[in-house]
């Protein structure tokens, strides 16, 4: 990426409507664009975020055999009906419309019952078990006050996973397996080291179920902790029945804040029941498939990772996930030619800063957009044997050799 040719800007302000630390610093350095209130845009910047966030979640996930969909975010009533939750009152975040041919259509909240309906045409056996599938897909969820920047929008990115199996023992080793995967997708996106798996109301699937939480100052849930942290619960879950199962006493937790980065639920046959997902057992008896279902907020994870973080100069971007590895700049009639040559050299990890304007100007975007690594390439720095590198994250700062860029 040139600079001088993308229609990407900074800003050194943004409106007084956006209070949320996560959307402030991502408009400022031109990831994402506020279109009203819980809905963003992604721009080219942000995008490669969100792309790569995926990719660490995709290679986790078929590492433990899952396979990839991609389904509607329009949806037919019939199957919500059968479940109970097209009726507004009993979930209330839809967004429906008429169509002028009438009835209505709504915008996919979440995917249990469209995957458990497209899973009676291929389950039939027990033979056709287990399944894995998951997809990356737009939620549209009718929040009565969006807020929070990206933590908590009206449209979201989300990747739902799904597991259908025989019995209770075989989602059991699966939901342990999916447990794994994900501390492993948080270590690799560097919020490994705050996140717990958090015990949690099980909602309108079960009585309980399991959160992922980060800590975070900002985070808009309440946990509490022991000591070792071992043990970790949401506020909605603090009582006395918990606490006995869980062998622990109410003044051994402490207490902090968390944003919810992932859950993971056993559906049982919340789902598979109603809708009439079955199969053919060894023996030739029907019986009912058994369903979990397991979700991250990529998005969401992307706000989280700008809490964690950021500094008073703009965004820290982990190596992995940064849309570039390094912001290229060139001073002086030479330093631009060998700045251009690198860039040319890694279009992938290079993002080249050849705008018409001051060296200090491209510093201080470097550093809001929080690209991990900056180069500058000056007669100075030749002098001194090559390349100055920034390391965005500790500040330190060493010349390099140009051939060592890679």
């Amino acid at each position: 990426m040139r600079l001088s040719k993308s229609f990407i800007k900074t800003f050194r302000e943004v409106g007084k409507e956006e209070t949320a630390r996560n959307a402030e610093l991502l408009i400022k350095a031109g990831y994402i664009n506020k279109e009203m209130a819980g809905v963003y845009s992604y721009l080219p910047l942000g995008l490669k975020v969100l792309r790569n966030i995926e990719n660490v979640i995709r290679e986790e996930l078929n590492a433990i055999g899952c396979e990839e969909i991609q389904m509607t975010a329009l949806q037919n009533p019939e199957p919500w009906e059968k479940s109970g939750r097209w009726n507004s009152e009993k979930m209330d975040i839809w967004f429906k419309t008429d169509l002028s041919s009438g009835g209505q259509l709504g915008l996919a909240p979440t995917h249990e019952e469209p995957i458990t309906n497209l899973m009676k045409k291929f389950i039939s056996s027990y033979k056709d078990l287990p399944v894995y599938t998951y997809q990356f897909q737009t939620k549209f969820r009718n929040e009565l006050r969006a807020k929070s920047g990206i933590l908590r929008t009206r449209e979201f990115l989300m990747k739902d996973l799904y597991s259908f199996t025989t019995d209770e023992q075989t989602h059991n080793e699966f939901y342990e397996k999916a447990t794994q995967a994900y501390y492993r997708i948080y270590d690799r996106l560097g919020i490994g080291d705050d996140t717990y798996k958090c015990f949690a109301s099980g909602g309108v699937f079960s009585k309980y179920s399991h959160e992922f939480q980060t800590f975070l100052p900002v985070g808009e849930d309440k946990v509490y902790y022991n000591k070792d942290k071992s043990v970790v619960l949401n506020e909605e879950v603090l009582n006395d029945e918990v606490l006995k199962d869980l062998g622990v006493k109410r003044e051994e937790l402490s207490e902090t804040t968390a944003a919810e980065v992932g859950n993971i639920f056993t559906l049982k046959y919340k789902f598979s029941e109603p809708l009439g997902l079955e199969f053919n057992d060894k023996d030739g008896k029907r019986q009912t498939v058994f369903m979990g279902c397991y979700g991250i907020g990529v998005s969401r994870v992307m706000g989280v990772i700008v809490e964690k973080y950021a500094d008073e100069k703009g965004l820290i971007w982990p190596e992995n996930i940064a849309p570039f590895k390094y912001y290229v700049i060139g001073i002086g009639e030479r330093g631009e030619k060998l700045a251009q040559e690198i860039h040319d050299k890694d279009t992938e990890n290079v993002i080249l800063d050849d705008r018409d304007m001051r060296p200090g100007q491209k510093f201080a975007d470097s550093e809001l957009m929080g690209i991990p690594y900056r180069i500058v390439i000056s007669d100075k720095t030749l002098e001194k044997g090559g390349a100055e590198l920034t390391d965005r994250k500790t500040g330190e700062v060493k010349i390099v050799k140009l051939e060592e860029i890679k």
